[in-house]
């Protein structure tokens, strides 16, 4: 099976005051977290990164190493076009894993996991933490084809009804958290 890689990154972070996927952590941006993680994943290719908010600093100021960018025009509508312009720039891959490019601490090890299931037999597999879903997502080629449907600043949960989706608990992989204020930055 063919997997392709989606990181999430086009909105403003307006909660954070500014561009948060350029915020550092630890000596490097918050976004570079994400990129890493994914790339360290081998059967993962392509790739994405979908950027939208000040895409032209992003580009600049992060190491997209092998991965792609692309810009969401509609980053402003919120997480859903992002997905959207993701898929398609995925092209033909039969699943994506998808991860959110303000989660710094999803591992390698926890992406690599949800490939461990039977994915032709689960359309969609999506990660849990203490039991409240979270990233990273695999999304089927079933489950793919039905972004077209979604709207606003949702992630694909609406469209999960009728699909075979496995669950399974990661909170021993990683730290789901995503870094949301400068507070929460400030923290870490």
């Amino acid at each position: 099976m063919s997997f392709g890689g989606l990181i999430l990154a086009a909105g403003e972070g307006s909660r954070f005051g500014g561009t948060k996927q350029l915020a550092v952590l630890r000596g490097r941006t918050l976004l570079s977290y994400a990129v890493d993680a994914m790339l360290a994943v081998p059967p993962i290719s392509p790739v994405v990164a979908v950027l939208g908010h000040d895409a032209d600093a992003i580009r600049s100021a992060v190491d997209f190493g092998a991965a792609e960018t692309v810009v969401c025009d509609r980053w402003h509508e919120g997480q859903s076009a992002s997905l959207r312009c993701g898929i398609e720039a995925l092209g033909d891959v039969e699943a994506a894993v998808i991860t959110l490019g303000d989660q710094p601490f999803i591992t390698p090890q926890v992406i690599a996991a949800t490939l461990d299931w039977d994915l032709d037999y689960y359309d969609a597999v999506r990660t849990t933490y203490r039991g409240a879903p979270g990233h990273p997502v695999v999304l089927t080629r079933r489950a793919l084809e039905r972004a077209d449907g979604l709207r606003g600043d949702r992630g694909f949960r609406d469209l999960f009804y009728g699909l075979r989706v496995k669950t399974f608990e990661a909170g021993h992989l990683c730290d789901p958290t995503d870094i949301d204020t400068r507070e929460e930055l400030a923290e870490r």
